[in-house]
């Protein structure tokens, strides 16, 4: 039933950053759209608000023909709603980011969507409005990685603190002292020693840490600190 008979047609699509690293590089996951408009060109994973759908909703099951996965960090960035920003129809389009361990993913999902991994320093031109959307991301990405420990949603179970330092590098672009980042995500008391030694590592067989998901559930939203003030506000 159409109780607004007087109201304009406006589609609403929810646009999906996600980023992986891979030990060395932020990358984004994205696609080359087989369809018009802009078929052939690099896109963010999309798709169209279903009627029986919340938002969240729509953005897991996107995530998940994609990746294959569920319950990963998804959070929801912004709207963008310009008049003339997607060529095909009117569309507002409700952005989310998330995060996942790279190895997880379901490559055949990958694979089928015409997807790649690709660094974001080497990422092609987007269509519509998706660079921007990918620049509020990393500037997002970078706030949220200062002042709360999302950066482990981005690990393997296992990690060594030079891993998490190379992420975190990663993050922000610079180059970390890492005496006080060793201090300061072991002040935390998030990280459990598990006893066991990286034996590929280069630091002499690194120490094996694991999260302590439940003081990590627990104090999610608590200001942790992790870099210094400078970059929290660049």
């Amino acid at each position: 039933m159409n109780n607004y008979p007087q109201a304009s047609r406006i589609l609403v699509a929810i646009d999906c950053i996600i980023f992986g690293f891979d030990g060395k590089d932020i990358k984004l996951l994205l696609i080359k759209r087989n369809f018009e408009p802009e078929k052939g060109k690099w896109s963010l994973m999309g798709g169209f608000l279903n009627q029986e759908e919340d938002l969240s909703d729509g953005a897991a099951r996107i995530l998940y023909n994609l990746t294959g996965l569920k319950n990963i960090y998804v959070e929801q960035l912004e709207t963008f709603g310009k008049i003339d920003r997607d060529p095909g129809e009117r569309t507002v389009s409700v952005v989310f980011f998330a995060l996942i361990q790279i190895d997880d993913h379901d490559a055949e999902a990958v694979k089928s969507h015409h997807a790649s991994w690709i660094s974001l320093e080497c990422r092609p031109h987007l269509i519509f409005d998706h660079e921007v959307m990918v620049g509020k991301a990393i500037e997002h990405l970078k706030y949220k990685a200062a002042l709360h420990p999302i950066g482990f949603e981005l690990l393997p179970e296992f990690f060594t603190i030079p891993q998490l330092q190379k992420l975190y590098e990663a993050i922000y672009n610079i180059p970390i002292d890492r005496r006080n980042f060793s201090r300061k995500l072991l002040s935390t008391g998030l990280l459990i020693d598990t006893g066991l030694k990286n034996h590929n590592s280069t630091t002499k067989k690194a120490t094996l840490y694991k999260l302590d998901t439940f003081k990590y559930k627990e104090k999610f939203h608590s200001f942790w600190n992790f870099m210094p003030d400078s970059m929290k506000e660049s």
